[in-house]
């Protein structure tokens, strides 16, 4: 999905983007609003991010001309600090769709905006099938074959092996995983974290005659690495 992202703060900005390309969306950043109602005229959006307020024009004016530009069915999500409650209660009356509160949680970020896409977009966002080499993951409801034999794994280790697959060669930070699987659960033990990769790496038989490994990297998390041709 094509996700327009405004916010004057460019490194939360990067982090909003970061987090749904990897989930696998095209995401483009604005820092202010002219510029982004401007690109709305040309090109099509399907979910609009803003923080609120905004600084070049009043929020819900941006909001109101930015859904007129989108389909009617576009979903609209703004990001606020928790104590504002004022700003919730404008952002919501403006028309938005939903909101989160800052600082940002990766794993909700993600789970929010499928909620809203898949309201939107019913049709759309269906059983979606993701293919590395012999494994295949279906989003929904959430089921993982190897060779076309399914694989017998929890949501959790379902959603920690898609991480791992989505970010091939990518060192990944415990605080990244724990973000992105456990979302909510403020305290998982770091043994716990490793039973959950012990067992991904089992079940799915993450080893080299298979074609990937999942190795350690020392003092920051894990990496699952590709080696070649299946």
């Amino acid at each position: 999905m094509r996700i327009a992202v405004l916010d004057s703060d460019r490194s939360q900005a990067d982090l909003v983007c970061q987090v749904l390309s990897a989930a696998g969306h095209s995401c483009q950043f604005f820092d202010n609003g002219k510029e982004m109602l401007a690109q709305m005229r040309k090109d099509s959006t399907d979910l609009l991010i803003m923080d609120w307020p905004t600084g070049d024009l009043e929020a819900a004016d941006i909001l109101r001309r930015a859904k007129e530009k989108m389909s009617p069915d576009a979903p609209a999500m703004f990001l606020v600090s928790g104590n504002a409650e004022d700003d919730i209660v404008a952002g919501m009356t403006a028309g938005a769709d939903d909101y989160l509160v800052k600082p940002l949680r990766r794993g909700e970020l993600v789970a929010r905006v499928s909620a809203l896409l898949r309201r939107a977009y019913p049709a759309q966002t269906g059983t979606e099938q993701l293919q590395f080499g012999s494994y295949v993951f279906e989003t929904r409801p959430g089921r993982l074959l190897k060779d076309g034999s399914v694989i017998d794994v929890t949501q959790k280790e379902f959603y920690l092996a898609l991480l791992f697959f989505r970010n091939i060669g990518r060192p990944l930070s415990r605080a990244y995983i724990h973000e992105s699987v456990w979302v909510r659960e403020t305290a998982v033990p770091s043994r716990t974290m490793d039973t959950h990769v012990s067992r991904v790496r089992n079940k799915l038989s993450l080893r080299p005659e298979n074609g990937f490994r999942l190795v350690p990297v020392y003092s920051y998390g894990y990496r699952l690495e590709k080696l070649g041709a299946q």
